[in-house]
């Protein structure tokens, strides 16, 4: 107890010396190739007030404090700083989409709220406990993202977030070579579910998805969205031109219909959540809508952009088989037809790769659609689905440089590690 009160004399937590705040608590963090220890006494130079050793070597003098483990230190006192507000604190998880969800969600609540929002991808057992000791008085509302890439990560960020709303998008497969396969990543990530049960909370969820149904805890109180009649939030996809147009109703209201400024089918999902987390708090449908039909996402996350030659649909951040697969039957639900695809490795998806690659071709062989792949994993497989199979993007750059394309609707969706984004110098 007493080390954690440390924090509450300073001006928060840093735990880079390149970043220090005058007065803050450094905590000194470890990695595969980073002690954080050995920059103790640079930290107190640069302004900390005080700083978190887990080596006693390092502490030398009053304000450095030894503690066995600095993580665990640091994770903990975020529960602690999190023990103090009682308000509703909202868990997002997924394998797809948990981030534009993030994202939508926050952007409704904030016409009502004061939030806290996860920034960025800080949504790891480092990037929860620092956003969580954000918190501070004004704040009504918070919103976490918790990411997985092995059994029991989702567990660990519920233990020290203790949530009592959230959402998990979809089960997918992501990360396999963390999880083995299916099974693990649907128990990593029902770790969400059972937390939320144990604070009492409520889960929002999609009742289209015939997995998430089917695993909801006995007793707990939900909120369902979805296409059909059952659903308490009912969604209607009119369009995709590319961007998504949609109404929603519930007891008592019909929306009009909502032009917004993001693309593809599986975002009309991340739209009905967040109108169902605007619903559970109260926030009037008429700013719901207008929350939604204003938000524009950034860093490459179903961007639309216009160059002088075609109009690209950026989807680079991320891809796994489910998400790849859902870009690839949303572009071809968009009526243009002088579109092109460019798509980009899967990673990280250990035995299954080669396989998962080859249904991805299938699939864009089956939907009549034309396009590139980049990538050596797309490279090794024997299709004729692509009019070019590139094994790196300095390949592809080199082909698009001696073969423009011009006037065609193009989406670029792959893993981040293959730099698809690279490509619209030459698109």
């Amino acid at each position: 107890m007493k080390l954690f009160n440390l924090y509450y004399e300073t001006t928060g937590v840093c735990t880079d010396t390149r970043n220090i705040i005058k007065d803050c608590l450094f905590i000194c963090l470890k990695g595969a190739n980073f002690n954080g220890n050995t920059f103790a006494a640079k930290a107190i130079e640069a302004g900390a007030k005080y700083v978190i050793v887990d080596e006693e070597q390092f502490k030398t003098n009053d304000a450095i404090f030894y503690v066995p483990d600095s993580l665990i230190y640091l994770q903990k006192l975020a529960t602690f700083h999190r023990s103090k507000f009682n308000i509703p604190i909202i868990g997002i998880t997924g394998s797809n989409g948990k981030t534009s969800t993030k994202e939508l969600i926050n952007c409704v609540l904030s016409e009502k709220y004061n939030v806290l929002c996860t920034k960025g991808n800080f949504n790891n057992h480092i990037g929860v406990p620092l956003t969580l000791l954000n918190l501070k008085e004004e704040h009504e509302i918070a919103i976490i993202e918790m990411g997985a890439n092995k059994f029991k990560d989702i567990e660990e960020l519920c233990n020290i977030t203790l949530p009592n709303f959230g959402i998990i998008t979809n089960i997918g497969k992501a990360h396999l070579e963390g999880f083995i396969n299916f099974e693990g990543v649907l128990k990593t990530k029902k770790e969400l579910y059972v937390s939320i049960s144990n604070n009492t909370g409520t889960i929002v969820y999609n009742e289209d998805d015939d997995i998430l149904a089917a695993n909801l805890p006995q007793g707990i109180k939900t909120i369902s969205y979805g296409s059909g009649d059952t659903s308490e939030i009912q969604g209607e996809l009119i369009g995709l031109s590319p961007f998504v147009q949609l109404k929603w109703k519930k007891v008592g209201y019909i929306s009009p219909t909502i032009q917004t400024n993001m693309i593809g089918k599986y975002n009309y999902y991340n739209f009905l959540a967040a109108i169902s987390f605007g619903i559970l708090f109260d926030v009037p449908e008429e700013k719901i809508n207008n929350a939604i039909a204003s938000y524009s996402p950034e860093n490459n996350r179903s961007q639309v952009k216009k160059t002088e030659n075609n109009t690209l649909i950026l989807d680079c951040y991320n891809a796994n088989p489910s998400s790849m697969r859902s870009a690839i039957e949303s572009f071809a639900m968009i009526a243009d037809e002088d579109k092109i695809l460019i798509i980009g490795d899967m990673l990280e998806l250990g035995t299954d790769s080669t396989q998962e690659h080859l249904l991805i071709a299938k699939l864009v062989k089956q939907l009549g659609l034309k396009g590139f792949s980049v990538g050596p994993l797309f490279k090794s497989i024997i299709t004729d689905a692509f009019i070019q199979q590139f094994e790196h993007k300095t390949d592809a750059l080199l082909y698009l440089k001696q073969n423009p394309i011009t006037n065609k609707l193009i989406l670029l969706k792959g893993s981040r590690g293959i730099g698809l984004e690279t490509l619209e110098e030459n698109l």
